[in-house]
């Protein structure tokens, strides 16, 4: 295994847009989704643009300064808390890059910024086969729940 090679997790900015586009297209192919390219660099850029209280985009880099992985954030509504919580919608590290713990470290640093905009927790899922996932999840101190999640697709009328 390679030594640990991030040297800094920070907020996307405009520069690594055309760089996280193919960490996010990656991200899609492993869930199996084929969005367009458009809608990923319009999402990537929208995040960076809103403020953190709206959505967030983090960004994992090594040494060179080069992106190898990503989280996204945004906010719900939770009546089970009485207050807005965070959900952690996308986190992908490059798979040369894996096993070096950046995950953790982005998990850890959105939980840092979405703490101190005032969530008391950030929820996220995976697939139940993605067990490499589960396990950096699960040493990060995170629980897992029992639920089930449903999906309506909406027309575009």
């Amino acid at each position: 295994m390679l030594p640990f090679s991030v040297v800094a997790i920070e907020a996307a900015n405009e520069g690594d847009v055309a760089a996280l586009l193919p960490l996010m297209r990656a991200y899609c192919e492993f869930y199996e989704s084929d969005p367009s390219d458009d809608g990923l660099e319009r999402m990537a850029r929208t995040l960076i643009a809103a403020p953190d209280e709206d959505g967030l985009l983090l960004v994992a880099r090594d040494a060179a300064g080069a992106p190898v992985g990503f989280a996204a954030v945004g906010w719900k509504w939770s009546s089970l808390r009485g207050a807005r919580v965070a959900i952690l919608e996308d986190l992908f590290v490059a798979p040369e890059h894996r096993g070096r713990r950046i995950a953790a470290e982005l998990i850890h640093a959105c939980a840092d910024r979405t703490r101190e905009l005032g969530a008391p927790s950030m929820l996220w899922m995976t697939a139940l086969d993605n067990e490499r996932a589960q396990a950096a999840y699960e040493r990060t101190g995170a629980t897992a729940e029992r639920w089930l999640e449903y999906e309506l697709e909406l027309d575009q009328r």
